[in-house]
């Protein structure tokens, strides 16, 4: 039951916030709820075995039992650090937004809760309707922290964003209805278990595109690209991102974009294999361009947080193309990758937070040495930097590193343009950095009557545990490594043919057995 519990505490301590007697109470109370959940999943470390690509603490329950929709929840290398991910920015975000959010802040705390057990259950459900259920969930919350909290268009950026992933989901609903009722008729009976969902044989006709196969895999891909976003369906992300309030940033960047990567590589791949396979060169292109057109419209933004947002657009896209690779080399540099982008960018995000904070305002030109005002704030804002242009040492440089080597396997031209974003990254990082801190002073820096003062005790706690993170998965990335080798291995041997077992025989109140299933497909 430890899966549920680390899914749906954060909604329990939604409600316990909503009906604390005091607002004072809500921001302490809201750190400690967050630490709490933290800690709970670290207990994944106790149970996980990282040796088998099994599925791992599964629970299950029969819910809609006539459709064959059940509430069946698993982990395994591919979520593993997805879900403490997830977990581990909570305080982060919480702690971040003490002063940031000065009205409501008992609804926000509640909608960021909300949003964290529609996140998880996410990454963890393996039943397709379930999944989506979560999948969906996760705008709502989402909608409120933007359209609440945000800035003076957020009502636009809000609009725009449910809008496009709105369309994507209710396409990937259609299709997952087809698959149940494929499985019906392939397997006899009807189910959303994505793991008897595998073993579905889609009809596919290479060089045809009017196809089940090929068109159930543009359907969830559309969905999944738009959430990731990839290029060119990536243009609700900088309005969303500029918009937003500085926590919405760093949870849209750090975690729900991972969605998108995560959908690819749990369901797109390996339901569709052979339309994956035919089809990866777009996947491939997109990926690459991606990388290219984020950085070069990154290069000229008037604005610090839309240049992060674009670097995102760009970032991602090395996840698609470490992904599209489907090589060892490029599926786990996408995973490591995932988790760099959720640290680098969000550390990023909350860097810009803490100066608009002090300024009210993110244009680049207005700035201009910074540095001397600010000391500690530039160094952790240059520590970041080098994570964010991949410089060894550094997390982003494993990810990247090993996303071009699979890139460079699986396509030589697509892989010498994904090597252009790495030297356009650096060129639009490190400019903005030296316009920003070096330099004659700007009006906002040599302002005396609001002088600047240097980040607080608060905000440098919020700090360093991401820049932990950053050198010692830069140094040491072979602890986050081994937890996704296996399902890397398992899924790059068997991409053609992929299934997943159950590790554990259930208990009779939770996991998914061979016999419980047989039983529910003698009652079909």
């Amino acid at each position: 039951m430890l899966l549920s519990l680390i899914v749906f505490l954060p909604l329990l301590f939604a409600l316990v916030l909503a009906i604390l007697p005091k607002e004072s109470w809500v921001r302490p109370a809201a750190f400690g709820f967050a630490l709490i959940q933290f800690a709970v999943s670290l207990l994944l470390f106790k149970g996980f075995d990282p040796a088998t690509p099994a599925v791992q603490m599964a629970e299950f329950f029969p819910w809609v039992p006539a459709l064959g929709i059940s509430y069946l929840l698993g982990i395994d290398g591919i979520s593993f650090w997805l879900v403490l991910l997830t977990t581990f920015l909570l305080p982060v975000v919480v702690l971040g937004s003490w002063t940031a959010i000065d009205k409501k802040s008992r609804a926000f705390h509640c909608a960021l809760f909300a949003l964290q057990t529609a996140m998880l259950g996410s990454f963890v459900a393996l039943d397709l309707v379930l999944f989506y259920v979560f999948f969906e969930l996760s705008l709502v919350p989402m909608y409120f922290i933007i359209g609440i909290w945000g800035g003076q268009r957020r009502v636009y950026a809000t609009m725009k964003f449910f809008l496009y992933t709105m369309v994507g989901s209710l396409l990937m609903l259609l299709g997952i209805i087809y698959l149940m009722f494929t499985a019906r008729d392939t397997l006899g009976y009807m189910t959303a278990n994505v793991l008897e969902l595998y073993k579905l044989k889609v009809p596919f006709v290479a060089g045809e595109f009017l196809n089940p196969q090929s068109l159930l895999f543009f359907v969830f891909s559309l969905a999944f690209a738009i959430k990731v976003p990839m290029f060119p369906v990536h243009t609700w992300l900088p309005d969303a991102h500029v918009e937003a309030p500085t926590p919405g940033s760093v949870v849209l960047a750090g975690v729900m974009l991972k969605m998108g990567t995560y959908g690819f590589l749990r369901f797109v791949i390996p339901l569709f294999p052979e339309a994956a396979e035919h089809y990866a060169w777009v996947f491939l292109f997109l990926g690459a361009v991606g990388i290219v057109y984020g950085a070069l419209v990154a290069m000229v933004q008037p604005d610090m947080k839309k240049l992060v947002a674009y670097s995102s657009v760009s970032h991602m896209g090395y996840v698609v193309l470490g992904l599209f690779a489907m090589n060892s080399y490029g599926v786990t540099g996408a995973i490591y990758q995932m988790l760099n982008h959720g640290v680098s960018t969000g550390a990023l995000f909350l860097l810009v937070g803490m100066i608009y904070e002090r300024t009210h305002s993110r244009e680049i030109e207005r700035y201009g040495g910074l540095a001397k005002a600010m000391p500690i704030y530039t160094i952790l804002f240059f520590i970041v930097t080098l994570s964010s242009i991949a410089v060894p040492m550094t997390n982003g440089f494993v990810g990247e590193f090993l996303i071009l080597l699979g890139g460079f396997q699986a396509n030589k031209a697509f892989g010498s343009l994904a090597v252009v974003g790495v030297v356009l990254g650096a060129v639009y990082m490190l400019w903005m950095f030296k316009r920003v801190f070096f330099g004659e002073a700007g009006p906002l820096v040599k302002d005396e009557h609001h002088p600047l003062h240097d980040v607080g005790i608060r905000e440098f706690v919020v700090m360093v545990p991401l820049v932990i993170l950053i050198f010692w998965m830069g140094l040491m990335p072979e602890p986050f490594l081994k937890y996704t080798k296996a399902s890397v291995e398992h899924f790059v041997a068997n991409k053609d043919a992929y299934q997943l077992t159950i590790l554990e025989s259930p208990t009779e109140t939770g996991k998914l057995t061979a016999a419980a299933m047989a039983d529910q497909k003698e009652k079909k």
